[in-house]
């Protein structure tokens, strides 16, 4: 009899916490980096992150709104911004040190995931007043983003999408779709603080303006365009670079193949508001509505 009162205890206390605190709001920060046509090592484009070069990692940070509906689901919404880049200079693959080419991306990132929690520690300590807790999740969903390549050229960035370097006019909103791992805590049921990790694959391979082949000069639109489209020439005539016929119109300036991704790993924090959901009040509303007890001021009416 004991050992069945003690699993009502948990469980009735664990729904209770639960229907309280369905809300919180935050944010992030944290680091961010990407992968596509910039990066690696001595050897052709690999898979995953193989690509990725730590030296260009840089800052992202955000806002969220997270509802919890049930113990084991959850939906977030956020905005962030991320800024990625990318440098030939850094590499050591000939063929991608000899183009030459580099960006920065300011990326404005707005998602909708759901969280499915598969670790869930309601009572840390074992208090039996479930005021901290720890969960772990993982999460998908579905986002949309503006995406803004720029280079640096004559001392000052230049936007590169108005320019069309490779001759085609791709969108600055992109689709994305966002998925990953992540764990918080809940402290005093009023506190959050966790991480998260997040990989959005895209839509796009122009996060960074290149994708495909050089174009023939005459088709760019200005002489700004022809100078950022074939960056080769700045490079002079160095043993250290591939051959120059690699990068001759209709030669390969990108992997048209691949779409380019991007991935954060951020610290975050949330406030906790409480509430009653709707499961609450049918249950405890009646025990714990204190109104209903008051003794009233106003005089009988007999």
């Amino acid at each position: 009899m004991r050992k069945l009162l003690m699993i009502f205890v948990l469980v009735t206390g664990s729904i209770s916490a639960y229907s309280q605190y369905v809300w919180d709001f935050g944010g992030h920060v944290g680091a961010s980096n990407y992968l596509g046509e910039m990066g690696g090592k001595a050897d052709t484009r690999k898979n995953l992150i193989a690509d990725l070069k730590l030296s260009k990692t840089q800052l992202t940070l955000g806002g969220f709104a997270r509802y919890q509906f049930s113990p084991y689901v959850a939906a977030k919404v956020g905005i962030d911004w991320v800024r990625i880049g990318g440098d030939d200079y850094l590499s050591t693959n000939k063929g991608r040190a000899g183009r030459n080419l580099s960006f920065q991306n300011d990326i404005i990132d707005m998602e909708l995931t759901a969280q499915v929690f598969f670790v869930d520690i309601p009572d840390l300590g074992h208090t039996f007043r479930y005021s901290n807790d720890f969960k772990m999740y993982a999460f998908a969903g579905v986002g949309a983003l503006y995406s803004n390549p720029k280079t640096h050229y004559n001392g000052s960035w230049v936007a590169l999408q108005p320019l069309q370097t490779e001759g085609v006019h791709y969108s600055k909103f992109v689709a994305s779709v966002p998925v990953g791992l992540g764990f918080y805590f809940s402290i005093d049921k009023k506190h959050r603080i966790g991480w998260e990790f997040n990989w959005r694959t895209t839509f796009s391979d122009y996060l960074d303006d290149v994708s495909s082949v050089y174009v023939d000069p005459s088709k760019l639109s200005s002489q700004e365009a022809i100078a950022l489209a074939n960056r080769r020439g700045e490079l002079g005539n160095t043993s250290s670079v591939a051959d120059p016929k690699n990068y001759i119109p209709g030669a390969k300036r990108g992997d048209p193949t691949h779409n380019d991704s991007y991935l954060s790993s951020s610290i975050t924090y949330s406030y906790i508001i409480r509430g009653r959901s709707a499961f609450y009040v049918s249950k405890y509303g009646n025990v714990f509505n204190q109104n209903k007890y008051k003794k009233s001021n106003k005089p009988a009416k007999f």
